[in-house]
C-alpha cells in the first residue's frame, strides 16, 4: 500500500491506497471494496468530529487491512502511518484482564480469591468480601469512575481503599471504574512481587508478538507518538495518575491492537495458558441488560441492532450503577457474539470490536476524544456491511 495526500469534506490527510495492477483478481476486487467502504465511512466521520488523524485496522477472514488518515501532529503536519502510536485509554483494560487471566491459568492467582488476600493492608476492610473477579468486572460495590483528587501517591491510594465503604453488596451492581480494575492489576503484581509493566511484557505483550505497545514510549519511538487534541485543538497527552498503567495507560498502534483481536478469534497457535486466558476474558461473568461483562471485553449476542450496541455503550451504562446478574457458571465464549471495548483519554478516542463467527474485527484509533456513539455507528456500518457480503 502507499499513502497519498487527500482533501475531503474540509480535512487534509492521507489515505492508504492500493497500487494499481494491470490485472485484478478476486482478492484485489474484495480489497478495493473494503477500502472504498472504510474510506467512505471514515472521511465523513473525521470531518464531522474534527478528528486530525486516525488509524483503522481490519481483520477480514484472516486477512489484515490497514488504513492511515490525517495527521499525528497538526503543528508539523506529520502524517499518521502504520507506526503511529495512539493512547488507548480504557482499551488498556483488555490487556489488564488478559494478564490476570493468564496468571490464573498458570495457578499464580485465582480470580475467586478475596482482594484482601493479596495485600495485607486491606485485611479487615471491605475487600475481605470482594473478589478479584468483582474488581475486574466493576461489581465490587460502587468504586467510582476515578480516584478522588487527594489520591496522589501509593500511600494515599492504599489509605483510600482501606477507608472505602461499598454502596452495594458485591456482585449486584456494575459501576464502571478505573480504581476497580486498576486494583485488580495492582494486586496481581503484588502477588508476584514484580512491576505490573514487567509482568505485562512477559506474559502478554511478548507472547502475542506486540512489538509496538508501551506504557512509557521509548525515546527511540517518540517520533511515532501522536499528539492528542482537546476540544480547543490544543495538543495534549495523558498525565500520569495512580494505576494509570492498569486502567488506561497503554500506547499502541492499530496493528498491535488488531493482533490482540485476532488472537481472540484465532488462538490455536498460542500456548495453552494464554489460549485459556483469552477465553476467560471473553466469558460472561455478569449480565447487564443485553450486555455480558467479561474481563475487559463486553459482549452481545449476534446479530444485534445498532440500538442495542449503542445502549450498552451509553453514558448511563458508563457513569451510573446498573443491576448486574451473576452468571453461574459464567457464559462461555461464543462465536455468535460481538465483543467490543471503547477507550479514551482527554486527547484520544478509540474503539475495538470483533465478531468471531464472521471472522471480522476492527480497530479504530483517533487523536481526538469524540463521542462513543459516532465511533460505534461507524464500526457497526463497516462490520455489518462486510458480514452481509460473506
Amino acid at each position: 500500500m502507499i499513502n497519498v495526500l487527500f482533501k475531503a469534506a474540509g480535512i487534509s490527510g492521507v489515505l492508504s491506497l492500493l497500487t494499481a495492477a494491470p490485472v485484478w483478481g478476486a482478492d484485489d476486487i474484495d480489497r478495493a471494496r473494503i477500502e472504498a467502504l472504510v474510506n467512505d465511512t471514515i472521511a465523513p466521520l473525521m470531518a464531522e468530529q474534527r478528528i486530525p488523524g486516525m488509524a483503522v485496522a481490519l481483520s477480514v477472514n484472516g486477512q489484515r487491512h490497514e488504513f492511515s488518515y490525517g495527521v499525528a501532529d497538526q503543528a508539523t503536519g506529520q502524517t499518521v502511518t502504520p507506526h503511529t502510536l495512539f493512547e488507548l485509554g480504557s482499551i488498556s483494560k483488555l490487556f489488564t484482564g488478559t494478564l490476570a487471566a493468564r496468571l490464573q491459568a498458570s495457578g499464580a492467582i485465582s480470580l475467586d480469591d478475596p482482594a484482601s488476600q493479596y495485600l495485607k493492608a486491606l485485611e479487615g476492610t471491605a475487600f475481605d468480601d470482594i473478589s478479584l473477579l468483582e474488581l475486574g468486572t466493576y461489581t465490587a460495590g460502587g468504586l467510582p469512575l476515578q480516584f478522588p483528587d487527594e489520591v496522589q501517591d501509593e500511600a494515599s491510594m492504599i489509605d483510600y481503599y482501606r477507608n472505602w465503604q461499598p454502596e452495594y453488596a458485591p456482585g449486584h451492581q456494575r459501576l464502571y471504574s478505573n480504581p476497580s480494575i486498576g486494583l485488580l492489576g495492582y494486586l496481581t503484581a503484588q502477588r508476584l512481587g514484580q512491576p505490573f509493566e514487567a509482568l505485562m511484557s512477559e506474559y502478554v505483550f511478548a507472547p502475542l508478538g506486540l512489538e509496538n505497545s508501551y506504557f512509557q514510549v521509548p525515546d527511540a519511538h517518540q517520533a511515532d507518538y501522536a499528539f492528542g487534541y482537546s476540544k480547543e485543538d490544543a495538543p495534549i497527552r495523558v498525565n500520569p495518575g495512580m494505576l494509570d498503567a492498569q486502567a488506561y495507560g497503554v500506547k499502541s498502534t492499530a496493528a498491535d491492537v488488531l493482533t490482540l483481536v485476532e488472537a481472540n478469534m484465532e488462538d490455536s497457535a498460542l500456548e495453552a495458558p494464554l489460549r485459556q486466558a483469552l477465553a476467560d476474558t471473553r466469558a460472561g461473568y455478569f449480565s447487564v441488560g443485553d450486555m455480558a461483562q467479561g474481563l475487559g471485553w463486553e459482549s452481545y449476542a449476534y446479530p444485534l441492532t445498532l440500538e442495542q450496541l449503542l445502549a450498552g455503550n451509553s453514558l448511563e451504562v458508563i457513569l451510573e450503577a446498573n443491576r448486574a446478574e451473576r452468571q453461574t457458571p459464567p457464559l462461555p465464549p461464543r462465536k455468535d457474539a460481538l465483543y467490543n471495548k471503547t477507550g479514551a483519554t482527554n486527547g484520544f478516542g478509540g474503539y475495538v470490536a470483533f465478531i468471531p463467527g464472521e471472522r471480522l474485527g476492527i480497530v479504530m484509533l483517533a487523536n481526538r476524544n469524540y463521542p462513543n456513539q459516532a465511533r460505534i455507528e461507524a464500526a457497526y456500518r463497516i462490520l455489518t456491511t462486510l458480514a452481509e457480503a460473506h
